[in-house]
């Protein structure tokens, strides 16, 4: 019992100890944040990657791709068919997007990803990321009446998006008639275009990759209604197409990242330039040789908001027919049109590393890449790892530092307290009691310091970003920048295993630091520690 009581003495009168403490609680702590933020920016990023990438890419070297997309998939299923859960054709090619503000043209450098409507959703997490919940579950091309964003937040830019799609597309060209100047512009009537109230649409057939649309049937009274609704020119033989109305008729979806369209106002809201409804170019190059430059117009349908710069600012989704059509990826004698990729989602996602290998060993690498999405983006998540262990390395030396001090505060103690150790002995104390209490000393001073630094380093984890708007302010600077760290916000993750490790080693520190001190006291002979008293 007197092994505690003097323990505890000791710690509440030598304030020398509270220099140990902080030591330890300020490494702890930092210890705790920095794990917590690299935890949340490796998960987060990972996430956002594999929500865009499937489990495997099977993909062409080159940008012209590889013809029959059907017959390459059924050649996958044949050699990986277990581990596969679905496929989908992409075409992923670099272009330019121009779209109108007032009375000026803004043009960027993008990558369009041309997505087949009904598979795409199915091997990535693509559709949760769109802005209109209808799209979550099966991706549309086709405009919406409002509804965009998120309808529990109640900041400008989704009380914007709540309102836009056909009611911005009706304002719009409402306000451009008037100025007799057109906002949205119409294209001849072979371009491919939408109607609100939509026309019946046409089915797209699969025939081996080869592509023919069927459209719906009628039966003789629709057919009569459709063709007396149809306006005629007395001067033309047969019917005609309407005109082309901006108020009725949209061009081909495009999906945009929404980093495309939009911009940090001057009071830190985000500002649209581009809305779902509003028109834009986009300029890809064919797949020729020598490739020229295919334009053509498309009304934005949806925004794609991954939370990931690089995705978000520089990706645009259009129909993989429409691209394929642009590009001229349609072979004229064989009907088969070409793709890049396809994106292959397995049962499971270890697996990934087997289906690679037997798909490397059946196409030859010359041609084609088989990667897993790891591997896509492997030196980054390298990168990540490495940085974090570092961190982690750097952060327990200054602990170690911290354990030198408690090594250094004991052994003055010591020295200081030979009186103390002489008596004890004296009275039959024996080396392992005092030992013990400086073992528990350390202990105590382990304990006290991690504890308090686990509360602070969680206070900081759950008030981070917080933190960093105060810290923005007063600096006059974003100390999280989206555009260097991809994310909007700074990530965390506190995982309860790497505390509980944070906390092993430091109390480990802490005792190893009291050790020599505690056997040294425990040499003294009591003769000898009261020889000069």
């Amino acid at each position: 019992m007197y092994k505690l009581l003097l323990s505890l003495r000791y710690l509440r009168t030598r304030y020398i100890a509270l220099a140990s403490i902080v030591s330890v609680t300020l490494g702890v702590a930092t210890l705790i944040v920095v794990n917590s933020v690299m935890a949340g920016f490796s998960h987060e990023m990972q996430n956002r990657i594999h929500g865009i990438l499937a489990d495997v890419v099977f993909e062409s070297r080159n940008l012209e791709g590889f013809p029959d997309a059907e017959g390459h998939m059924a050649r996958i299923r044949e050699l990986a068919g277990n581990y596969i859960a679905g496929m989908t054709p992409t075409v992923a090619v670099p272009g330019q997007l121009a779209y109108r503000v007032d009375d000026h043209w803004h043009t960027r450098h993008v990558t369009f990803i041309g997505v087949d409507r009904e598979t795409y959703g199915q091997v990535s997490d693509f559709s949760r990321y769109l802005q209109h919940p209808a799209n979550h579950e099966q991706l549309s091309f086709d405009l919406h009446d409002g509804g965009y964003g998120d309808p529990s937040a109640d900041d400008a830019a989704n009380r914007v998006l709540q309102d836009s799609g056909w009611p911005h597309r009706r304002r719009v060209a409402a306000r451009a008639k008037q100025a007799g100047k057109p906002r949205l512009e119409g294209l001849p009537s072979n371009v491919p275009r939408q109607s609100k109230p939509p026309k019946p649409p046409e089915t797209l057939v699969h025939d081996g990759f080869r592509y023919h649309r069927a459209r719906p049937l009628v039966d003789a009274e629709s057919a009569a209604d459709v063709a007396a609704a149809r306006p005629t020119n007395p001067f033309l033989k047969g019917d005609v197409e309407p005109p082309f109305d901006p108020a009725r008729d949209t061009h081909e979806g495009v999906v945009l990242g929404i980093g495309l369209s939009s911009v940090q106002g001057q009071g830190g809201d985000e500002e649209f330039l581009v809305l779902p409804g509003d028109d834009v170019k986009i300029t890809v190059p064919t797949a020729g040789r020598p490739p020229k430059a295919e334009s053509a117009t498309f009304t934005v349908v949806d925004f794609y908001e991954s939370g990931m710069s690089e995705y978000d600012e520089n990706f645009i989704f259009v129909p993989l027919e429409r691209l394929q059509q642009m590009r001229g990826m349609r072979d004229p004698t064989t009907q088969l049109a070409s793709v890049t990729s396809i994106q292959i989602k397995l049962h499971d996602e270890a697996d990934g590393e087997t289906v690679r290998k037997l798909l490397r060993e059946a196409f030859p690498p010359a041609y084609y890449s088989v990667e897993t999405w790891r591997d896509k983006r492997g030196p980054l998540l390298a990168a990540v790892q490495m940085q974090t262990l570092v961190l982690n390395i750097l952060l327990f030396l200054i602990i170690a530092v911290a354990g030198f001090g408690i090594l250094a505060t004991f052994c003055l103690i010591v020295a200081e307290k030979k009186r103390d150790i002489g008596i004890l002995k004296s009275l039959g104390a024996r080396s392992v009691g005092i030992m013990a209490i400086f073992l528990s000393y350390g202990f105590s001073l382990g304990i006290v310091g991690s504890g308090v630094g686990v509360a602070i380093g969680l206070v900081f984890v759950a008030n981070i970003n917080r933190i960093a708007d105060v810290l923005a302010r007063l600096t006059g600077r974003d100390v999280f920048d989206p555009s260097i760290y991809y994310f909007q916000e700074i990530p965390t993750i506190v995982e309860p295993v790497t505390v509980v490790i944070i906390l092993a080693i430091v109390m480990w520190i802490a005792i190893l630091a009291s050790i020599v001190p505690a056997f040294l006291a425990a040499r003294l002979h009591p003769v000898e520690a009261l020889r000069h008293e």
